[in-house]
């Protein structure tokens, strides 16, 4: 039972990838953080900031899914998250059937 969570746990972490472009990025509210000069000049004072973190918490690998994890965590926590169906990958697999 405990070897099946533990493969949870890893295949969900898997499926999460950061999306680095302003445009893959929103507010909890749904505006997209290009839209706005003033979101945007947020989001370039946060992510170096949640960069840096995710270096300390995270891993120094950048394509790893723990430097990913905190990254993404951090950024939520400033009021950014991921753009629906551009934040896993797993929709480029299923040609954005999860949106519909």
């Amino acid at each position: 039972m405990r070897a099946l969570i533990a493969l949870g746990i890893a295949g969900s972490l898997a499926c999460i990838s950061a999306a680095q472009a302003p445009s893959q990025w929103q507010t909890y509210s749904g505006v997209r953080v290009d839209s706005d000069p003033t979101i945007l000049a947020r989001f370039d004072h946060t992510y170096p900031y949640c960069e840096q973190e995710a270096f300390r918490r995270g891993s120094t690998d950048v394509n790893s899914l723990w430097h990913v994890t905190a990254l993404r965590n951090c950024m939520y926590r400033h009021g950014i998250v991921d753009r629906g169906s551009y934040s896993y990958p797993a929709n480029t697999l299923f040609y954005h059937f999860l949106d519909r």
